[in-house]
């Protein structure tokens, strides 16, 4: 069997965007990397310097040894699992649960992205004159539901998603609930998932990767 190579990780980061993700499975796994932190500046993330590594100028950005980037923070961490595993943070396909584990690891994006973002949009990050009532009250509901199923579905009888052990799936789907304690959106959630977000947050990797 071939070495795994060495890892030569940089990731580009700024606090509560998604590569807070990316940053705690760094953790979690131990791997080593360096941070580089673009300016945050609305319509021109890190100038033309980040504009070289992401065109599209979102954060996260991955790379590794300097090839070309990977901008999508569950993809990153997806690349993270398979190119430097076997880590515990990941349900290997031999397990129960593997299927289980895939579905909640793009739960995080894939179902709960586009109600959270709509929220954040229309009760805090818009201007007051562009926020639509309407759209707030609709993502509001669909957020509801969302919390709802993860409760019902992903946590009833568990601590923790998949695998019957904190994995990178937890990781995707406790980012989209620190956005809704963010713009003070969380309190109506059920309280097996309000447990599960201050389990999730009381780890050391997390501590560390969201500190700054």
């Amino acid at each position: 069997m071939a070495a795994k190579p060495k890892p030569d990780l940089v990731l580009f980061h700024v606090p509560r965007t998604r590569s807070l993700r990316v940053r705690w499975a760094l953790e979690e796994t131990g791997l080593p990397y360096r941070l580089e932190r673009p300016e945050f500046t609305r319509g021109d993330v890190g100038g033309a310097a980040y504009k070289a590594v992401n065109p599209l100028q979102k954060i996260p950005a991955l790379t590794d040894g300097g090839g070309e980037a990977v901008c999508e923070s569950i993809a990153a961490i997806q690349y993270l699992l398979g190119r430097y595993g076997p880590f515990d943070i990941e349900v290997k396909p031999d397990e129960a649960d593997y299927g289980r584990y895939l579905h909640f690891l793009h739960y995080g994006e894939a179902a709960s992205a586009l109600p959270v973002s709509m929220l954040l949009a229309h009760v805090a990050l818009l201007p007051e004159e562009h926020r639509i009532p309407a759209m707030a009250k609709w993502a509001r509901y669909e957020t509801a539901k969302a919390l709802k199923y993860l409760d019902e579905h992903g946590l009833a009888g568990r601590d923790w998603l998949a695998g019957g052990r904190f994995t990178a799936a937890d990781i995707s789907v406790v980012y989209m609930l620190l956005l809704l304690k963010l713009i003070g959106e969380f309190g109506a959630a059920p309280d097996g998932v309000k447990a599960y977000f201050e389990r999730a947050t009381a780890r050391e990797a997390w501590k560390r990767a969201s500190a700054d």
